[in-house]
């Protein structure tokens, strides 16, 4: 398959979790996770009607923002350190995981405006994965929402893998009651949650998601290193 012909596959399937939800598919943001892959690649998603594109690394992200043209919505979505946040702040509609106070204000110091941000959360109690713990969400998203030059828009997490999507519900269920407790306490819209990936994102889409993050089902494998 091509990435026009997978690209379409994964919009269709997007579709179908939404119509069973009882959501509309403009409510689902398919941002297209092209770490690693070739400009190339994305401009060939750009034509088949791609418009948002997930980077995990800053460098990369600088690279291909020189590469690729058109109507393009770029996402951060990796862990950022603070001294790259230069290469990422005001560059990107969102940056998808921030967990410290820190790097919202070095985000913020840069970014020549207002930098959308969604606060990191651990749900699956990984070492090997950042982000927040529920315990600490509270606290850490009132630090982000008194940063300023940056917005809070909501919450986004990683399930740990698993060859069953349905063993990410729970995570997901957990991540959006998060989000709901925050905004009532904060007096925040949050209305982002950034959940789902190749393996379970129409699970996500049942559970609320608003991005889904989407590499292999449609670039492919990744290139070898």
């Amino acid at each position: 398959m091509t990435i026009a012909d997978r690209w379409q596959h994964v919009r269709s399937r997007v579709a179908v979790a939404c119509e069973r939800a009882g959501r509309a598919p403009h409510e689902v943001t398919i941002v297209a996770v092209s770490k690693t892959h070739p400009a190339s690649a994305v401009r060939e998603a750009v034509a088949a009607g791609a418009t948002d594109f997930g980077e995990n690394y800053a460098q990369e992200l600088a690279g291909k923002l020189g590469e690729v043209e058109g109507p393009i919505r770029w996402h951060f979505i990796g862990r950022l350190q603070s001294n790259k946040a230069k290469l990422v702040a005001g560059k990107v509609v969102l940056v998808h995981a921030v967990e410290t106070e820190s790097l919202a204000q070095e985000l913020g110091k840069r970014s020549g405006g207002v930098q959308p941000i969604l606060l990191a959360v651990n749900l699956g109690g990984e070492a090997t994965k950042g982000g927040v713990t529920a315990i600490h969400a509270t606290a850490i998203a009132r630090a982000l929402v008194a940063t300023a030059n940056v917005r809070l828009d909501g919450l986004m997490t990683m399930p740990p893998p698993s060859e069953d999507p349905e063993v990410s519900r729970p995570i997901f269920d957990e991540l959006r009651a998060l989000r709901d407790r925050l905004r009532d306490e904060l007096g925040q819209p949050l209305p982002v949650l950034s959940m789902g990936m190749s393996g379970d994102y129409e699970v996500a889409i049942s559970c609320g998601a608003t991005h889904v993050r989407i590499g292999t089902a449609i670039f492919g494998s990744r290139p070898a290193a």
